[in-house]
């Protein structure tokens, strides 16, 4: 869209929703560029933007599609979407199915999840539906007991598996358990929680023929994010020119970023959503530009996916990297960090899943827990000085990480400390 149109977007927004209305009080009226406006504060926006009565809204909920978003918060928020602008959305996600290696005829088994007003098995299968490529679309689901699964996509011979990643490694370790090859899958697309390079090692030995590729970046508060970049790095993706503009902020100064590899927090404005404008709204990953081409960026993580354990703060970006540094013979497929408190004491368990027939080896533990410990010394020294308990590791099966019973997802952080 061209700068009128965004100019346009601006002065709707303002003029029909009270929450922009009063978000941009203080501005002249000719502010009609994206850097005159503030970042929207996400706290302000969803406690305007309750179900009844929205002064977010820029009409009355007369014609629209509601959607639960926010799940794996636990404080689930509605965003709504009218026909026209959903269609736009599916359109548009599907144009970038192509770059992901759809190919016309491919069968593609849709494993997200559906219902309680959950978007996105239902935004998957209509981006699908929409593609500019013919393929056979498998609506199975992300809910569906693994064991039916399995002989569905074998018996049909599905060719791209579409979920979380989560639910694809539990599909793989269910594969390889019971012994059930699907030669058939060359392709898997991943979306909704990043893909770690333990998890590809699940899928390596499930599914030998096939790659994993991001199926696009997309959320249904936000909107349009990122369009899939062919490449080795599936991290990477272009903004969907024209539909939305993708900013990157720097983290202290909201001030734009434009030089590559600097990372930033991720702030989106979607140009053809107008019953519920999204102008400067902070996505929740971070991420930075690669200088590979227009419009693309590195996606680095959620901007605060992390934990307190005492005085401690950990991310899960720290845990990652402790455990791929300590796992040089790719024994770990997948981790979780779960916080519980006894004694009076906080104490950090380190989760960690192994491959089918793989046992959990006291070394590697040990290795894990001196890499971590270098990372954030503060946790030893507050071991010592008696806040907290030592770190520990957990062996497990993929199929016993904790997932959002909604939407599939791996639970990153588990937090078990009971609350008064």
């Amino acid at each position: 869209m061209s700068a009128q149109q965004l100019s346009d977007l601006i002065r709707f927004a303002r003029h029909n929703s009270p929450f922009y209305q009063e978000l941009y009080a203080s501005l002249p009226p000719n502010a009609d560029h994206l850097t005159d406006l503030p970042v929207v504060d996400q706290r302000a926006f969803w406690a305007a933007n309750t179900l009844h009565d929205s002064r977010v809204l820029t009409g009355p909920l007369s014609e629209a599609t509601v959607y639960k978003t926010g799940g794996t918060t636990g404080s689930p928020k509605f965003s709504v979407y009218t026909r026209d602008e959903w269609r736009t959305f599916v359109t548009a996600f599907g144009q970038g199915l192509v770059d992901t290696g759809l190919r016309p005829g491919h069968r593609v088994a849709d494993l997200f999840y559906a219902g309680e007003l959950y978007a996105s098995f239902l935004f998957v299968l209509d981006s699908l539906t929409h593609a500019p490529v013919d393929n056979v679309r498998l609506p199975i689901g992300g809910g569906a007991p693994l064991e039916s699964t399995l002989p569905t996509l074998r018996d049909l011979a599905a060719q791209v598996l579409a979920g979380t990643p989560t639910t694809l490694c539990r599909l793989a370790e269910q594969a390889v358990s019971s012994g059930v090859r699907l030669d058939s899958v060359e392709l898997l697309l991943f979306g909704g929680e990043a893909l770690f390079d333990d998890q590809r090692r699940l899928l390596a030995t499930a599914f030998p023929r096939a790659e994993a590729r991001s199926v696009g970046y997309a959320s249904v508060d936000a909107g349009l994010l990122g369009r899939p970049v062919p490449g080795s790095d599936a991290r990477v993706h272009r903004a969907f020119t024209p539909y939305s503009v993708v900013e990157i902020l720097d983290d202290s100064t909201d001030e734009p970023i434009t030089e590559p590899g600097r990372p930033g927090r991720v702030v989106v404005t979607s140009l053809f959503r107008r019953l519920m404008p999204i102008i400067r709204y902070p996505a929740g990953d971070r991420a930075e530009w690669t200088g590979g081409g227009p419009g693309h960026f590195r996606i680095l993580g959620r901007a605060e996916e992390g934990v307190r354990v005492g005085p401690v703060s950990l991310y899960t970006q720290d845990a990652q990297d402790a455990v791929a540094a300590a796992d040089t013979a790719g024994h770990v497929v997948g981790m979780q960090l779960v916080v519980r408190r006894w004694e009076g004491r906080d104490g950090l368990v380190l989760r960690l899943a192994t491959a089918p027939g793989e046992h959990g080896r006291k070394e590697l533990a040990e290795s894990v827990v001196a890499e971590l410990e270098n990372v954030r010394p503060l946790y030893p020294d507050s071991v010592r000085a008696g806040f907290v308990h030592p770190l520990s590791v957990e062996w497990v099966h993929h199929r016993d990480l904790a997932v959002n019973p909604r939407s599939g997802k791996l639970v990153r952080v588990l937090d078990e400390r009971p609350t008064a």
